[in-house]
C-alpha cells in the first residue's frame, strides 16, 4: 500500500482534528462521541497497521516502506521501518485503544482529553518511522506538547509541578540534542538518517575543545549530546527523579502511555543513533553506562520497596527495568540487544497493565495509599488473578515476557562484563521482593476496613481492556520467537556493522603508530 506509513501515523491526527472543529457541546453525548471517535480511530489505526506487519520482510536488514518526497526549505519528507521500528510502531497502536477504553470515566473536558491522546499518537509513531534527522527531532520533541498537558490538566493535585518538571527535564536534554544535530548536518551536509547510517562516519580522533583532550572526537561530543536527551527520557539513573512525580500526578491513561511507549524512545534513540552512528565513542563509554544502569536496578529497587503509593513504586520500578535495557544495549552483542528491544517491547505490555490496575481500585476507592487495601481477593477475585499475573510477569517469572528480556540481557552483559551482570541479577530478587510486598498488602489478608466491604470485582468492559494485554504476556513468554524472529537479522546487522567500525578504528589508530 503507498504511503502506507504517513496513514498509520496520521489518521490519529485527522480524528483529532475531526472532534476540534466538527464536535460541539459538553454534553454527555458529546463526551461519548467524543470517545467513540477516538477509540475507532485509534483501533483504526491499529488494523491498518497489521498490514506493516505482515508485509514486513524481517530478511531485510534494510529499511522497508520507504517514502520520500521534498518538504521545506529542503529538507525532506523520509518514512520507512526496520526489523528495530516496526515493532515499537505495532506496540504503540496497540495500547492506544486500550488506554482510551480506560478513559471511559473520565468527565472534565472529555474532547480536549481524546484530542490529546490523539495528537500524542502520531508523534509517537513518527518518532519511530521517521528517517530524516529534522523530522525526528519534531515528533521527539512535539510530543512533550500533549503530554504536558495531559499531566497538568488532567492529573492530581500536584500535576503543576509535575508536569513542569517533566517538560523541563525532558526539553533541557534534547536540546543538547538539537545542537548534536546541527553539528551532524554540518559534518555530512545532509540530515538523510540512511545516509549517516551506511554511508557516513564522524571523525573519532582526539580533538581538543577549549584546552581539553576530547578522546573520541566529534563521535564522544555527538554520543554524549545525545545521551543528554536519551539518559532524561529513559530515564537512567540518576536523571530519573521527573518519573515518579509525573507518574504520581498523571491520570491513569497517561500514565500507561508514558511508561509503554514515551519511555522507549530513549531506547529506540540508542539503537538508532548511538550504537550504529557513534560506534567508537559508544565502545569507550559503555562500561559507565553499563555500570549506571547497574547501579540503577538495584538503587531504585530498593527505593521501590519504601513507597507507600502503588504508582509511585510501578514507577520505580520501571526505571529499574529501563536499567535492563541501557544495560542490553550497551552489551553490544547479540543477545544483549534482542534482550533490551524485547524487554523494551514486553514492559509496554507489563507496566501499562500494572497502571491499569491501581487505576481500576483508584476509581473506586480514588487513593493510591498501599495502607488504604487489603484482602482485596475477598471481594475482587478476578481482579486479584490478573493483578498476580502481571506481578509475576513483573518479578520475571518465566512463562511470562517479563523473564526473556532480563534472562537475554543479563546473558547478554555476562559476555562483557560479569560483575555488572551479577550486580543487575540481585534485583531480580529485589523485583520479587517489592512486587509481591505490594501484591500482598493490597490484595492478601483479611478484608477489614469497612469502606473496602462493598467494592465492586473488574465490569466487563474492564476485563476487556485487560485482556489483549493477559494474551500478548503470556504468548510472547511461551513464545518469544514472535518478537526475536523480526528483530534478530537487524540487529545482527546492527552488531555487525558496530564490530565492523570498531575494527577498521583500531586498524586505523595501529596504521597511525606504526
Amino acid at each position: 500500500m503507498a504511503n502506507l506509513l504517513s496513514i498509520i501515523t496520521f489518521t490519529p491526527l485527522v480524528a483529532a482534528l475531526i472532534l476540534a472543529f466538527f464536535l460541539r457541546g459538553d454534553d454527555a453525548a458529546a463526551q461519548r462521541n467524543a470517545k467513540w471517535l477516538a477509540f475507532i480511530a485509534t483501533s483504526a489505526t491499529f488494523l491498518i497497521s497489521l498490514i506493516l506487519l505482515f508485509g514486513f520482510d524481517p530478511s531485510d536488514t534494510g529499511f522497508q516502506f520507504v517514502e520520500e518526497r521534498d518538504w521545506i526549505m529542503g529538507l525532506t519528507y523520509r518514512l520507512g521501518v526496520d526489523g528495530i521500528s516496526v515493532l515499537f510502531v505495532m506496540l504503540t497502536t496497540f495500547l492506544m485503544p486500550i488506554t482510551i477504553a480506560a478513559c471511559w470515566n473520565v468527565t472534565h473536558r472529555v474532547k480536549e482529553y481524546m484530542i490529546a491522546f490523539l495528537v500524542l499518537e502520531t508523534l509517537m509513531i513518527g518518532v519511530f518511522v521517521a528517517l530524516d534527522l529534522v523530522l525526528f527531532y519534531l515528533f521527539f520533541e512535539a510530543g512533550l506538547i500533549p503530554m504536558f498537558l495531559i499531566i497538568g490538566i488532567w492529573g492530581g493535585k500536584a500535576r503543576i509541578y509535575a508536569a513542569f518538571k517533566f517538560f523541563l527535564y525532558t526539553f533541557l536534554g534534547s536540546v543538547l540534542m538539537l545542537v548534536a544535530m546541527i553539528a551532524m548536518y554540518v559534518d555530512a551536509g545532509t540530515t538523510d538518517m540512511i545516509h549517516l547510517l551506511n554511508e557516513h562516519s564522524f571523525s573519532a580522533g582526539t580533538i581538543e575543545l577549549a584546552g581539553w583532550q576530547i578522546v573520541g572526537g566529534m563521535q564522544t561530543l555527538l554520543f554524549l549530546a545525545f545521551f543528554a536527551s536519551f539518559a532524561v527520557k529513559m530515564p537512567m539513573w540518576p536523571v530519573h527523579t521527573w518519573l515518579p512525580d509525573a507518574h504520581v500526578q498523571a491520570p491513569t491513561a497517561g500514565s500507561v502511555v508514558l511508561a509503554a511507549v514515551l519511555l522507549k524512545m530513549g531506547g529506540y534513540g540508542f539503537l538508532r543513533f548511538s550504537l550504529p552512528m557513534f560506534p567508537v565513542a559508544s565502545d569507550m563509554l559503555a562500561p559507565l553506562v553499563l555500570w549506571l544502569s547497574a547501579i540503577a536496578i538495584v538503587y531504585t529497587s530498593l527505593v521501590a520497596l519504601m513507597q507507600e503509593d502503588m504508582k509511585k513504586l510501578i514507577a520505580y520500578s520501571s526505571v529499574a527495568h529501563m536499567g535492563f535495557v541501557t544495560m542490553g544495549i550497551f552489551a553490544a552483542n547479540q543477545q544483549g540487544v534482542d534482550g533490551a528491544i524485547f524487554q523494551m517491547i514486553s514492559h509496554g505490555f507489563i507496566s501499562g497493565a500494572l497502571f491499569l490496575c491501581v487505576g481500576v481500585i483508584y476509581d473506586r476507592m480514588h487513593t493510591r495509599e498501599i495502607a488504604a487495601y487489603g484482602g482485596l481477593v475477598n471481594r475482587m477475585p478476578v481482579y486479584a488473578l490478573i493483578f498476580m499475573l502481571f506481578t509475576m510477569a513483573n518479578v520475571g517469572l518465566p512463562g511470562t515476557s517479563g523473564f526473556v528480556g532480563e534472562f537475554l540481557t543479563i546473558m547478554g552483559v555476562f559476555q562483557v562484563n560479569t560483575w555488572v551482570a551479577v550486580v543487575a541479577a540481585t534485583g531480580v530478587i529485589l523485583a520479587a521482593s517489592y512486587a509481591l510486598w505490594l501484591y500482598r498488602r493490597v490484595v492478601f489478608g483479611e478484608l477489614m476496613k469497612e469502606s473496602l466491604k462493598t467494592i465492586t470485582d473488574m465490569n466487563r468492559r474492564e476485563r476487556a481492556i485487560f485482556a489483549p494485554l493477559v494474551v500478548m504476556t503470556l504468548l510472547l513468554g511461551i513464545y518469544p520467537a514472535l518478537v526475536i524472529d523480526i528483530i534478530g537479522p537487524s540487529v545482527e546487522a546492527l552488531v555487525a556493522n558496530y564490530e565492523l567500525a570498531l575494527a577498521e578504528f583500531d586498524r586505523a589508530v595501529r596504521l597511525a603508530q606504526n
